[in-house]
């Protein structure tokens, strides 16, 4: 698939009139919608009320909790597979059956690890889900639990009205996102490839949009940054601390570490960041938006960066970003510092590389007694093509629910099981409709918004149902 500009927001906009007029897919049935939310968030508290954490939880209690409502539902066992690909380390697959047309699958891929939850840091407990003013709070319940729940019943749903697909449908909640040592997306790929091989997949990473209580756009993740870190040391004979000397290892790093504190790395645009800030550009206006217009034309536009970079997530995705976040130095009290070590943390992104960004620190420094080596280099994350028919797709459902809603492609600044299946050759795209606002994800008390859970359940169903449905369906 070759890269492509998808339309400008006021196209996407002009196709609102033309959609009021279809019908919905949800006219077959009085209000089939309650149902499915109601068995939507039976599932998510049921999966939020599994400890799934690296530390103490079990993913293969999830993925076994899980697997058994769709056999219950009728799926054959053989389309119902649990992995468990390490101790507690467990994943769920499901396939939906399509009419066998040729067409390649669609992955519905979300994760039921969640990140640590330790109840004294907590007002609610964590492992409990608790709706309390139209919110629904619990581990998990907006990363990545969330999307578990909606994507499982997308195929519930399918199935109980009896929609054969134009092809087939593939749902795998995974374990280890968050971290740990048993990633469930790359071990299936390197050991089940064949369970996971789609056409393009859906993932976490996108979603809308929301400013002051106000839906912005519906954004969808193309891309994500590839991390790396390094670390930054400096060495010393040492001695006694009553007598300084002024080659100290810990003042050396200190030095370092402050240009690097003060050093931007080059703007460099891709695809999906130009295509973003050219959307944005519409979308914020003034000041802001014209510098996105002009970064947009001239990269090396100083000025233009230099209004952009004041919202920290904007600069990172404007260039490769270098943190320091980690510093050690000194073995005694009363000795002067042996050695001084920081861990600096790079988000780098989709067409730079490890060795550029090491090369760029050490010019940076300038100091060739700072040493700096790479801890852990970047895996490549390769952006996804932006394709006409499935954006159109994509806007035409987001005009249905939210008429006049910008589409905007973004990257992500961090990362997300994603880049497992872009190296596979596999396309990966942010897409929920999940509008929140504030959803506290790893935070205390997560939380999300039952209207923005259930909305996000409708987008995704029509959504799937539209890039699932043959000729006439």
């Amino acid at each position: 698939m070759k890269p492509y500009a998808i339309r400008t927001i006021a196209a996407a906009a002009a196709l609102t009139a033309a959609l009021a007029a279809t019908t919905p897919i949800t006219a077959q049935a009085p209000n089939p919608r309650a149902r499915w939310e109601a068995q939507s968030r039976a599932l998510l508290k049921e999966l939020v009320e599994i400890n799934t954490t690296h530390s103490t939880g079990s993913t293969v209690i999830a993925a076994e909790a899980m697997a058994k409502h769709m056999r219950a539902a009728g799926f054959p066992s053989e389309d119902v597979i649990v992995l468990e690909n390490a101790p507690r380390k467990g994943n769920l697959v499901v396939r939906y059956r399509g009419r066998n047309t040729g067409r390649k699958p669609i992955l519905l891929l979300s994760h039921i690890d969640v990140v640590e939850a330790d109840p004294k840091d907590w007002t609610l407990p964590p492992f409990e889900f608790i709706e309390k003013d139209s919110i629904f709070y619990g581990r998990g319940v907006a990363d990545d639990k969330d999307e578990s729940a909606i994507h499982l019943t997308i195929l519930l749903r399918m199935k109980a009205e009896g929609i054969v697909p134009d092809r087939d449908i593939i749902v795998a909640l995974t374990a280890d996102e968050e971290g740990g040592p048993a990633n469930g997306v790359d071990w299936i790929l390197r050991n089940r490839p064949e369970l996971l091989r789609a056409e393009y997949a859906f993932n976490e990473g996108g979603g809308g949009r929301v400013e002051d209580k106000k839906k912005i756009s519906n954004d969808i993740q193309a891309s994500e940054k590839k991390v790396a870190n390094f670390t930054v040391e400096t060495t010393n004979s040492g001695g006694h601390s009553s007598q300084p000397r002024p080659d100290n290892a810990i003042y050396q790093l200190a030095a370092a570490l402050s240009k690097l504190g003060n050093y931007h790395s080059p703007v460099h645009l891709n695809e999906v960041t130009r295509e973003y800030f050219r959307r944005q550009a519409a979308i914020v206006g003034g000041p802001t938006g014209a510098a996105m217009r002009t970064i947009v034309a001239n990269e090396r536009d100083s000025a233009a960066a230099a209004i952009i970079s004041r919202d920290p997530a904007n600069n990172s995705r404007l260039r490769t970003s270098c943190v320091a976040t980690m510093l050690t130095g000194g073995h005694a009290s009363n000795a002067l510092p042996q050695r001084a070590t920081a861990t600096v943390n790079c988000r780098i992104l989709p067409d730079e590389s490890t060795a550029l960004v090491q090369q760029r620190l050490e010019k940076a420094i300038g100091d060739t007694g700072v040493h700096i080596t790479v801890q852990r280099g970047a895996q490549d994350s390769p952006p996804s093509p932006l394709t006409p028919e499935l954006l159109r797709t994509i806007e035409q459902t987001t005009l249905e629910l939210w008429p006049g809603m910008p589409v905007v492609p973004t990257m992500s600044t961090g990362a997300t099981d994603g880049r497992h299946l872009r190296v596979a050759g596999i396309p990966v795209y942010g897409v929920s409709g999940l509008f929140y606002e504030g959803p506290n994800a790893h935070g205390m008390n997560e939380k999300i918004e039952a209207r923005a859970f259930y909305e996000g359940l409708e987008f995704m169903y029509r959504l799937v149902r539209k890039l699932s449905a043959g000729p006439g369906m």
